[in-house]
């Protein structure tokens, strides 16, 4: 194995045009440069909206252009030496129109090079013309609902996750589009709704079973069923804490020396652990303020319960575990701020085999993965793939099913309890699933003769579970020369924190992001109660198909992808910016905006979310209010100092009017502005279902039930729905028929 750590050249036989769009664009531009593709930049930065200023906003933008060329023009960048319609890829957006003007000038050029678009709400459908923004994706993906203090409103997360996101995203489809083969498509296209909706779509769907599920702003650090989820001060910092299963409760009570806390039968579960959340905190905060995080962080690791260090953003880059791993980088020298470096590290074998010529099923037609992964973020990389046409067999066992199928299988149930969780169903369609107790010799045997005829392998099992069973990642590359091995630890493989167990909330815990979002006065907030999973699971999906491509060059690859450091992409202007000027959080209001607010409309738990990003639109809102002591003409500084007053007012108005009527007649006058979304509503979306996002398909034990489909469009149409997902064991015999 060649070792390459956290650059490579995977993809350097690939020429990116970038032209001119928003922070989205911009970073799958960044995203194809660093992973060795040739990325020229078309434009300048005229066209971004930042919702920072200052020194952290120009260096996060630097951060975006690393590893870029750049020429004066479309034109120019068209006749760049090399390019053919095998290896280029012409990146637009982020409006409709912005895209369709791209598409006519390549018509104009007869350039038939793959254009990949990046939008706010897509191609079609009732909100494609919105103004958009990423205040506009959290208002309406339903992650905004929920974060908040009970009584108050929802609060709109900072950054730009919806268009990182999208920009990920992208580069799935660009490379997709170019393993096509002969039914390559010269359109793809994302957009950062269906892109952010990752969060979310597993919530919404499982909603539609329970009508006593419904979003709510619990508290901060708050999401039912699982607590504690959660940060605490210790002596000398803050650490995450999460304790899901008894056998953590336990531990953690023992750690703190309660152990009598652990039998009282109010706390026996998560979820009435959550309805007496105030007591718990009110044991655990002042016990763990005794020591260092050092001390429970290490008790974690011999306990078996996730908790994790969570440093400030500014912390991140000195940590001692983040810059043993080289997880980022100055950006313009070595005395600027550092950004976040790939949260990938490579190892090639240099067994090469043949690029995805693609297929009937499409573009991964072939291609087989070996599914191993459990949860959300595995599951959720594997079925992109699936998707895109692959063969992806699911590993489990009924005596270790994926535990989102529960903690136990109970076959003398009718229906099975372990075949109903829609939150499986939705991330697990188009596999074939398999019955294997990997702890008996012929069930590993049939483990082993899959993996040996697999081009890629998922995992995210704990540390050092693969090679227990005897298919870690040497054997793997002895079984299989050329197989892309992914592994996907929550810390990566190494480090003083490698050992650390993690759910998505320790992974968001751990990723500065607390200190960011939410107002001055709160603790460190989480977002959502795994934030970093669905996350985790896209960039999996991200460097499966960048191995996928590059394998005919580079050969076969070992890759660790190590979850906490996808997060640091997502959170990277935030990082960037507490290194140059620190950080304020301000809730849902903007540094480089105003008014940014979330109001009270018409209606039990109906909000309006408004964002203002320029002096036009700033005027237009004035204009509408029709308050006299508003004026059209004040500066962003100018309405920055009046915020308070500029919110009351936008409320007053916003107060006898339905949240959707008043965000029409906001947008009308040119002005971004939507409903505030809670998630079990979201399959009640108008756009969502014009577009066709929600699909229903037909399974046994549950019959028709909606999952969601992924955020990629071929040629103006959505990537196939191939199969539900497969009940335990469905497909077990069929598979070891294809291996004798």
């Amino acid at each position: 194995m060649t070792p390459t750590g956290i650059t490579t050249d995977l993809l350097n036989d690939l020429h990116i045009i970038e032209t001119a769009g928003e922070v989205g664009t911009r970073y799958c531009g960044r995203l194809f440069a660093a992973l060795g593709a040739r990325v020229v930049r078309v434009g300048d930065t005229s066209g971004l909206r930042l919702g920072r200023s200052g020194d952290g906003a120009a260096a996060f933008v630097r951060w975006l252009d690393e590893g870029k060329a750049t020429a004066p023009d479309l034109e120019s960048a068209l006749t760049l030496p090399g390019l053919t319609a095998q290896n280029t890829l012409v990146l637009g957006g982020q409006t409709p129109a912005a895209v369709d003007a791209l598409d006519q000038t390549l018509a104009l050029a007869g350039c038939s090079f793959t254009r990949v678009g990046l939008t706010w709400f897509g191609q079609t459908g009732p909100y494609a013309d919105w103004p958009g923004s990423d205040e506009m994706i959290q208002a309406l993906d339903g992650i905004a609902f929920s974060f908040g203090v009970p009584g108050g409103a929802p609060t709109l997360p900072q950054g730009h996750a919806p268009q990182l996101l999208a920009g990920v995203n992208a580069l799935i489809g660009g490379l997709a589009a170019l393993m096509a083969g002969a039914e390559r498509p010269t359109r793809v296209d994302v957009n950062a709704l269906e892109s952010a909706l990752c969060f979310t779509e597993v919530g919404a769907v499982t909603a539609i079973t329970d009508p006593a599920i419904r979003a709510a702003r619990e508290g901060i650090n708050r999401f039912s069923p699982v607590y504690p989820s959660s940060v605490y001060a210790t002596s000398d910092g803050s650490i995450g804490v999460m304790a899901l299963t008894p056998a953590q409760w336990s531990a953690l009570c023992e750690m703190i020396g309660r152990p009598e806390v652990a039998e009282d039968p109010r706390f026996a579960t998560s979820a009435t652990r959550t309805v007496h959340a105030d007591e718990i905190d009110g044991i655990l905060g002042p016990a763990l303020a005794t020591r260092p995080s050092s001390h429970w962080v290490e008790g974690g690791v011999r306990h078996r319960v996730p908790i994790t260090p969570a440093p400030t953003p500014r912390e991140l880059p000195g940590h001692e575990h983040w810059s043993s791993r080289n997880s980022f980088a100055p950006i313009g020298g070595p005395t600027g701020p550092s950004g976040p470096t790939l949260p990938y590290r490579f190892s090639f074998d240099g067994v090469t085999r043949p690029r995805p010529a693609g297929g009937a099923r499409g573009p991964l037609t072939g291609i087989r993965v070996a599914d191993f992964s459990m949860g959300w973020a595995g599951p959720l990389a594997a079925r992109y793939l699936a998707e895109l046409g692959a063969d992806v067999l699911k590993v489990e066992s009924t005596n270790r099913p994926d535990w989102w199928r529960g903690w136990e299988i109970m076959e003398d149930q009718d229906p099975p309890a372990h075949e109903l969780p829609r939150h499986f169903l939705a991330v697990n369609r188009g596999k074939r699933g398999l019955d294997l107790d990997l702890t008996r010799p012929e069930a590993l045997a049939a483990a082993r003769a899959i993996v040996a005829r697999a081009d890629v392998t998922i995992e995210n099992q704990g540390p050092g579970v693969m090679d227990k069973l005897g298919l870690g990642r040497a054997e793997q590359r002895r079984l299989a020369p050329g197989i892309i091995s992914i592994c996907m630890p929550p810390f990566g493989l190494g480090g003083p924190l490698a050992g650390l167990r993690a759910y998505g909330s320790t992974v968001e815990q751990a990723s500065g992001l607390l200190f960011v979002n939410g107002q001055a006065d709160w603790v460190p907030s989480q977002q959502h109660s795994a934030f970093g999973d669905p996350v985790a699971g896209i960039y999996g999906a991200a460097v499966a198909l960048a191995a996928l491509y590059g394998r005919q060059n580079k050969g076969g690859a070992e890759i660790e992808l190590c979850q906490v450091e996808c997060l640091f992409q997502l959170n990277a202007d935030g990082i960037i910016a507490d290194q140059c000027e620190g950080l304020v959080r301000s809730g849902s209001r903007r540094m480089a905006a105003a008014p940014v607010c979330v109001v009270a409309s018409a209606g039990e738990e109906n909000w309006l979310a408004v964002a203002v990003h320029d002096d036009k639109a700033w005027s237009a809102l004035a204009s509408l209010l029709g308050d006299a002591s508003l004026l059209p003409q004040w500066s962003l500084a100018e309405r920055k100092a009046r915020e308070d007053q500029i919110e009351g007012a936008i409320a007053a108005w916003a107060k006898g009017r339905e949240a959707g009527v008043a965000a029409a007649l906001l947008r009308a006058a040119g002005i971004a502005a939507a409903p505030v979304q809670p998630t079990h509503m979201l399959c009640e979306d108008v756009h969502l279902e014009a577009v066709g996002y929600w699909a229903r398909l037909d399974r046994r034990f549950v019959g028709m039930h909606v999952v969601p489909h992924g955020p990629l469009w071929f040629n103006g149409t959505r990537v196939a729905m191939t199969a539900p997902a497969p009940t335990l064991g469905e497909h077990t015999a069929a598979v070891l028929r294809e291996l004798a």
